[in-house]
């Protein structure tokens, strides 16, 4: 049965579905699947018209904090106006085409983000991690004719066949000067826009899938603006329950931002929700714990986001008490699983706000499913019921039936949020919808009584690293590459703080001596940081095998985790 807490959101949607409010709605036909789906009326068409909107509406207040650069949304968007226009102007920047932005998070890197779309490009979110032939791939699929990047990707890029103009992007500076070159030929505040209709294409991030290749999941418009707009119901119904609580805080809502903002966790959910919310947020530009609180109490942080071991560390920092952590509320998690365990934990150590769990893809700009305050605390194993009003959630076997409630089959999602395709890759695009326009994510999972959704496993041959999704065939492939590698096999480990970490296998050519030290060594020039095996084990004999002549990973998991945890015991 549904839970009070359940209930109580339901009749705070309710509100918001009437004829002309904010979350009405009216189906839409999808031809290509031959079915209607759920869209929100009210909606802006388009990002850049959602922009300007929210930029007015919030324009005095304070929108992104990264280090000593300060910016209002009225401010961001002058900004972002300026570079689009030289994007138009200066470099020919045309609807859809395609425009690579590679960088680590600062607020310059937002100003593009918005600047690309402004000018009608498709915001192509390279991995910031990648290496330099890892980008150059990235670039080339679109391709990219024009590239914006950091000093460290273009650095990376050196050598590597990519054919873009880079045009670059500085940080700890004001847009003006951290984004020059974009304007350095024409154009600025005064150059017409384009007009861009729901069906352009928006945004190209990218994946690692079965196949070992990154593929390019894009997205037009509207599917990108109906994904936020879902988290924004969804934000309106718990910030109006925690209104009528007397729990919502005093002050301004604000995000802190240590998360990649080329994923879609950083792109969707937050920083896009927050130009609805006239949400402030705080920019980290690495990781630390400690940094982390220092940031929450000084700038009254409501929000926190991360792959679960962040709120972790958090929770059970020593000097967790140094800090006045009393305004931030939620402390949210997507991308990886959380340990039961942790839930409680964060909530007994940070008592004034409460854990929360998203569920969603690329492919689905974030959105799939949640689980709330008490009703996450009920059942910490679960990733929540499907997120209202857009998203059908479905159970599916190899067939494309829906499955009964508590069968386990395929976890599977339909809503006008879901991207287009990958781009080029027809095939790739044609295996993961069904006729019927079910999305198949790959993970394995089931519904209880209470349509909540339990993921139990994957079907796709994948490693999930605090978030970030590895293929192992792909790390496998990196492997091969060394003349003296005759045979390899990379699976997952469990790891208490990555949830998740690679490992391999391997056997070498007869007669090579090839430590473990001098493989990893090799492996670290060919593939980014995070997909480099945590462990090598070295061989002396064929690696097992299935009938198919496959490599029988489970097996190879199995034994390899118990040396795992041998080792780490020891």
């Amino acid at each position: 049965m549904p839970t009070q807490l359940d209930l109580d959101l339901e009749r705070a949607f309710q509100r918001h579905y009437a004829p002309g409010g904010l979350l009405e709605t009216a189906p839409l036909h999808v031809a290509r699947f031959g079915v209607d789906m759920p869209m929100l009326v009210q909606s802006p068409q388009a990002l850049p018209q959602y922009f300007a909107y929210f930029s007015v509406v919030n324009a005095e207040k304070e929108f992104i904090v990264d280090g000593a650069v300060r910016l209002t949304f009225a401010q961001a968007y002058a900004a972002a106006k300026q570079a689009a226009g030289g994007l138009v102007e200066g470099h020919g920047v045309k609807v859809g085409d395609f425009v690579g932005l590679a960088a680590r998070n600062s607020a310059n890197w937002i100003i593009a983000y918005m600047a690309i779309l402004m000018a009608g490009g498709c915001a192509t979110l390279l991995n910031g991690w990648w290496q330099g032939g890892e980008l150059a791939e990235g670039i080339r699929l679109g391709p990219c004719k024009l590239l914006i990047a950091d000093e460290g990707r273009a650095r990376r890029l050196e050598g590597h066949d990519h054919g873009a103009t880079i045009l670059p992007l500085l940080h700890d500076c004001p847009p003006a000067e951290g984004l020059a070159g974009l304007t350095a030929r024409d154009g600025g505040s005064e150059t017409a826009l384009p007009e861009v209709a729901p069906d352009d294409r928006a945004t190209m991030l990218f994946t690692s899938g079965s196949t070992g290749q990154s593929k390019g999941a894009w997205s037009d418009h509207r599917g990108v603006v109906q994904g936020t707009m879902n988290y924004l119901a969804q934000s309106i119904a718990v910030l109006g329950l925690m209104e009528e609580r007397g729990e919502l805080p005093s002050s301004q809502p604000t995000a802190l931002v240590n998360v990649p903002l080329f994923h879609v966790t950083g792109e969707v959910p937050l920083l896009l929700q927050s130009y609805a919310l006239g949400r402030k947020l705080v920019l980290m530009p690495k990781w630390d714990a400690g940094e982390a609180m220092r940031l929450i109490e000084a700038e009254k942080v409501t929000y926190f986001v991360g792959v679960p071991l962040m709120s972790y560390e958090i929770a059970t920092h020593p000097d967790k008490d140094n800090y006045d952590l009393s305004s931030c509320v939620t402390f949210a998690a997507g991308g990886a699983p959380r340990p039961a365990e942790h839930v409680a934990r964060i909530r007994e150590a940070l008592p004034q706000g409460f854990p929360i769990l998203g569920y969603g893809l690329t492919e689905t700009n974030g959105v799939g499913a949640g689980n709330f305050n008490e009703n996450y605390m009920a059942k910490p194993g679960s990733t929540g019921r499907a997120s209202p009003p857009l998203v059908e959630l479905g159970i599916l076997d190899d067939d494309g039936n829906v499955l009964p409630q508590g069968a386990i089959g395929e976890v599977c999602i339909r809503s006008i949020c879901n991207f287009i395709g990958y781009w080029n890759n027809e095939e790739a695009t044609a295996q993961c919808f069904t006729a019927d326009g079910w999305f198949r994510s790959g993970d394995l999972g089931y519904l209880d009584e209470d349509q909540y959704l339990f993921i139990v496993d994957r079907k796709k041959d994948i490693i999930i690293r605090g978030g970030e999704n590895i293929s192992s065939i792909e790390v496998e492939a990196a492997l091969y590459t060394h003349p003296d590698v005759a045979e390899a096999s990379v699976f997952g480990l469990p790891d208490e703080r990555y949830g998740e970490v690679p490992a391999a296998v391997y056997l070498t050519e007869e007669g090579r001596d090839l430590s473990p030290e001098a493989l990893r060594d090799f492996v670290a020039g060919e593939i980014a940081p995070f997909k480099v095996p945590a462990k090598f084990w070295r061989v002396s004999e064929a690696l097992p095998r299935l009938g198919t002549e496959k490599v029988d990973k489970r097996t190879l998991r199995t034994r390899y985790t118990a040396e795992w945890e041998r080792e780490r015991s020891a």
